[in-house]
């Protein structure tokens, strides 16, 4: 029965065109399904969008049309976060997407208050479906006042692709996930920066900020979070590149 769904999703150009097979036909409870699931996929629709899910930390997400899908990169990520959380920890998820990091650093982390950010509308809908008190807008723009110096984990998975680089993205990227996911302004750090100038307003006195950046940004992603006044690392895993900024917890 999967043989001729390999063959299609290979023709297609599916690299994992056996393990997509695998999924796409556990998804499908008809033969009609199956058939509109492995087209929507040949056609060029990121599986997640597919699925309907993407698998993150060991969780299925929630993944609608349009919303940028998780990367298994980030996870390293979130095991940071992880580390560095406090019990009972106050964190935000800026540019949230699916609400993927914040749900895995919930089931991590009991007892954890989140708190979420983004400022499209459809990843707010989806996010939505998976995390609780979810905010609209701009960065830091619609979280609650009360948040200000609280908060003990700033996960900002923002973009940070050049504008430049985004035309030579995988087309299931570039042309089925927001732009306002992948476009990090001229150097792609024009959302970090961004993010370290009104970070330290919003961390507790040795909260963390982690951010990803390509191994190249990272020199300046750095520089970005000591000009805010941020003690500043960076830290690496085979796939994903993390700087981590920290308040100090004293002056000086």
């Amino acid at each position: 029965m999967t043989e001729w769904i390999v063959e299609r999703l290979r023709a297609a150009g599916c690299v994992f065109a056996e393990d997509e097979a695998r999924l796409l036909i556990a998804e499908a409870d008809t033969a009609e399904r199956l058939a509109e699931l492995v087209e929507r996929r040949a056609g060029g629709l990121p599986l997640e969008h597919v699925l309907g899910w993407a698998e993150f930390c060991g969780l299925r997400i929630a993944v609608e049309p349009g919303v940028f899908v998780p990367r298994r990169r980030t996870e390293f990520l979130v095991r940071q976060a992880v580390q560095l959380a406090p019990s009972h920890p106050v964190v935000v998820d800026l540019c949230c997407g699916s609400g993927a990091l914040g749900a895995a650093f919930l089931a991590a982390v009991p007892g954890a208050e989140l708190h979420s950010a983004d400022v499209d509308p459809a990843a707010v809908h989806c996010a939505r479906r998976t995390v609780p008190r979810v905010y609209q807008g701009d960065l830091f723009e619609p979280l609650p006042a009360a948040l200000r110096g609280r908060v003990d984990v700033l996960l900002a998975n923002v973009p940070y692709v050049p504008t430049e680089a985004v035309a030579f993205l995988p087309p299931e990227a570039r042309e089925h996930e927001p732009r306002t996911a992948l476009d990090g302004g001229q150097d792609g750090l024009d959302l970090l920066r961004r993010v370290a100038a009104e970070a330290t307003a919003w961390l507790s006195p040795g909260g963390h900020v982690l951010s990803e950046t390509s191994e190249e940004q990272a020199p300046a992603a750095v520089a970005a979070l000591v000009r805010a006044g941020l003690q500043a690392r960076t830290t690496t895993s085979e796939e994903a590149t993390v700087v981590i900024g920290m308040r100090p917890s004293t002056k000086g």
